[in-house]
């Protein structure tokens, strides 16, 4: 059996008010012809299909046309979705029945019984070969939160110390899931699990990955798969990587670099081949980039410099949908007023989307930070005191005359 593992589509996407449906429409066309290229029998999405909880028709649409498509040209394709911590667990979870009657899975929320158990048999779900038979389970947990979680008994002993619950109710949850598995499973059937969180270890983007602090725990161990699970699909992380140097717990990463601290990233989806219970090959598939990302220059640089830089940038003419976004990084040694209005003039007629100008300075550390004052002394702070130590701390010298004669102005009455 083939797998395809991605996650982290965040549909719906801006990137510093620019709307990106034309790239994720690229990558999805993308995913459709590779589905058939690598002879996929499944595809599982590890969440955050969507980039907030209450997506646009358009984000919803584009998601439903896929799932549509990808049946039509791949019919015995199995299709498993689960939540990740941007989507909303209702919204995945209401058209579920006509989705499944579709052959598309989705795991929104964890479902609980009558008597308030979680129902396992709903995480729990079966792959099926191009003969229709049963080649694997799929244990499809998604991001999970305190109250989805099984409630794990106090310790009795005297003097043993308490796992934090939250950890410990996700690792019973997952074992309690893949006891069912193995009571169902036949011969030479794989289980596969798929999960939405941070592992101990993975590396984050620093600009677009939402953190998950859960009761003041973030990061779970990759000691709660169990050995017996074949391969793990995970989401979150949008660096493509695996966990505790263990190649068969994996993040497949987003398919496109959601922002500019991901200019460098290697975006791409997992083709995973299993040969009975065990995984014989992970493999790679690069996912083209349909839009670049320019950061201008590579490292912050004083504003003469980027000015230069910015008149010698030649990027193809493109459509409009294609032109790169541009990241403009400018090293200050005092306020520019007239920032915007210059890097502008430097790009009049350029082919670009100028989508975000950032700006640092080699400020020396601030009398602010140095010193603990008391109220007292806080008190006694005038509004230019407060301004001069800012100045101070921001661009690492003293304010200019200008600077606080302009300053003095605001604060008249």
């Amino acid at each position: 059996m083939r797998l395809l593992h991605t996650s982290d589509w965040h549909l719906g996407l801006s990137l510093h008010n620019f709307e990106r449906h034309y790239e994720h429409q690229r990558f999805l066309d993308w995913l459709l012809d590779a589905i058939v290229a690598e002879q996929a029998d499944a595809l599982l999405i590890a969440g955050d299909i969507y980039d907030n909880a209450n997506p646009s028709a358009a984000s919803q649409k584009q998601l439903y046309r896929f799932l549509r498509q990808a049946k039509e040209r791949v019919p015995h394709l199995n299709l498993i979705i689960i939540a990740g911590n941007h989507d909303s667990p209702g919204r995945l979870d209401a058209p579920g029945p006509l989705l499944e009657a579709h052959g598309t899975r989705v795991v929104g929320a964890v479902q609980r019984n009558a008597d308030g158990e979680i129902d396992l048999e709903s995480l729990v779900l079966p792959l099926t070969g191009r003969d229709g038979a049963v080649a694997a389970w799929c244990l499809a947990v998604p991001f999970l939160r305190p109250g989805d979680v099984p409630r794990v008994p106090a310790p009795e002993e005297a003097g043993a110390e308490a796992a934090d619950p939250y950890l410990a109710g996700i690792a019973l949850l997952y074992q309690q899931a893949l006891q069912l598995a193995q009571s169902r499973r036949q011969d030479g059937q794989a289980i596969i699990a798929m999960g939405h969180c941070h592992m101990v270890d993975g590396q984050m983007s620093s600009d677009s990955e939402r953190r998950i602090v859960i009761g003041g725990t973030e990061m779970l161990p990759a000691g709660i798969f169990d050995p017996a699970i074949a391969y793990v699909a995970l989401g979150h992380l949008h660096l493509a990587q695996n966990v505790g140097k263990q190649e068969h717990i994996r993040y497949s990463g987003s398919p496109m670099p959601l922002s500019f601290s991901e200019v460098n990233y290697a975006h791409q989806v997992l083709r995973i081949d299993l040969d009975g219970t065990a995984v014989r090959e992970i493999v790679p598939v690069p996912v083209p980039r349909a839009v670049e990302l320019l950061r201008v220059p590579s490292k912050p640089a004083p504003l003469t410099q980027v000015l230069e830089e910015l008149a010698a940038l030649a990027p193809p003419d493109v459509p409009p949908e294609q032109q790169p976004y541009l990241e403009v990084r400018v090293l200050l040694e005092q306020p520019e007023p007239g920032l915007r209005a210059r890097i502008e003039a430097a790009l009049d007629g350029k082919p670009v989307r100028l989508a975000k100008i950032e700006t640092s300075s080699a400020a020396r550390g601030s009398s602010i930070d140095q010193e603990v004052m008391t109220l007292d002394q806080l008190e006694k702070l005038k509004p230019d005191d407060i301004f001069r130590q800012l100045y101070q701390q921001r661009f690492g010298n003293d304010a200019p005359a200008d600077q606080l004669s302009a300053f003095a102005e605001l604060m008249l009455p």
